[in-house]
């Protein structure tokens, strides 16, 4: 009995507390059992896709290493590898892919794609992100925080910086089915859509979750134990990038900004890749064209006591394992544990 056999992972608002809960506690055990070099083989012989229209370091890392972890075979197709969604529709795609693969990862722009693939496809699908939704990042963040805190119950996570993108999406939902409380710091015309949030409210309902969603910034970060952020410019939006450089520059993370929060043991994380100095070409090309030395998150904040950023990081591969083992594994995972 496999609770998850078969289900595919798109998006968080598919699974119920304590679903994601024990994701977070199976991906903690599969860390351990790493870390103690004890094999954990329940995909054997098992042949993964990994699809990606969007470029990656963590989640092709992460999906590459734990598959072969878990004794599957992986297969990368990158955007110029297959004909998929330029001669292909992805119905097709899909219903071949699931002919040959036990299961596929896809990374790209539109939450219909991958919804696409797990309708037709017939075997698991799992969500490496979306412009909507993030929700393997969500297994490893509340993983992190729950190794950092020993518990979820009664912190805070406060989200600052450009509040419309997949990552704020994710982390206020998640957090509402969680019990945990959020708020979203960001200017008025960078904060979630109203049917996130709305679907967010709804389930803080059922949890107890309370959500702040404003544009004031030391109300938002107040009594924080999270601190997080991402880039402030997402990978293929057309956007104005002065306005979307200059308008959330008060809500950098900053030792300031740290300090409002008003705890000595606040953490701060941050998804990757973060422009937190000028030593790649993008960071310093903004950097440089609007005077600034980082942007979302100062370098002194980022590789400072504070952060566990890396930590966050290595979790990606953990979280995926848990994630992949439980939907295409035969575990023993009884439906009893979920009423």
């Amino acid at each position: 009995m496999n609770h998850f056999y078969g289900k595919s992972y798109l998006k968080e608002i598919d699974f119920n507390k304590k679903e994601l809960e024990y994701l977070v506690y199976f991906a903690l055990h599969l860390k351990d059992l790493k870390k103690k070099n004890i094999p954990h083989k329940y995909l054997e012989n098992k042949n993964i896709a990994l699809l990606f229209e969007k470029t990656s370091t963590r989640t092709r890392s992460a999906f590459t290493v734990a598959a072969n972890d878990l004794g599957a075979h992986p297969e990368f197709m990158g955007i110029s590898d297959t004909q998929f969604g330029y001669k292909e529709s992805v119905a097709d795609s899909a219903k071949i892919l699931g002919s040959m693969f036990d299961g596929i990862e896809f990374r790209g722009f539109e939450q219909a794609t991958v919804e696409g693939l797990a309708k037709y496809s017939g075997v698991p699908v799992w969500n490496g992100l979306t412009d909507d939704w993030h929700p393997t990042q969500m297994i490893a963040d509340f993983m992190t925080i729950k190794e950092v805190f020993g518990t979820l119950e009664g912190k805070k996570l406060t989200y600052v910086g450009d509040g419309r993108n997949n990552m704020a999406n994710s982390l206020l939902v998640t957090s509402a089915i969680l019990g945990i409380d959020c708020s979203i710091g960001a200017p008025a015309d960078l904060q979630p859509a109203k049917e996130v949030q709305d679907i967010a409210h709804k389930l803080a309902e059922k949890s107890g979750s309370t959500l702040e969603i404003t544009d004031d910034v030391e109300q938002a970060v107040k009594d924080a134990d999270v601190l997080y952020t991402d880039v402030w410019i997402s990978m293929g939006e057309d956007i104005d990038v002065k306005a979307r450089v200059e308008k959330p520059l008060p809500y950098q993370i900053n030792d300031s900004l740290l300090e409002k929060t008003g705890k000595s043991e606040t953490v701060v994380m941050h998804c990757l890749p973060a422009f937190h100095d000028k030593q790649t070409k993008m960071g310093k090309k903004l950097c440089d064209q609007f005077g600034v030395e980082a942007l979302e998150i100062t370098d002194d904040v980022f590789n400072g006591k504070h952060s566990v950023v890396f930590q966050e990081g290595e979790n990606r591969l953990h979280s995926i394992k848990a994630i992949m083992a439980a939907t295409l594994g035969d575990l023993f995972i009884p439906d009893y544990l979920f009423e």
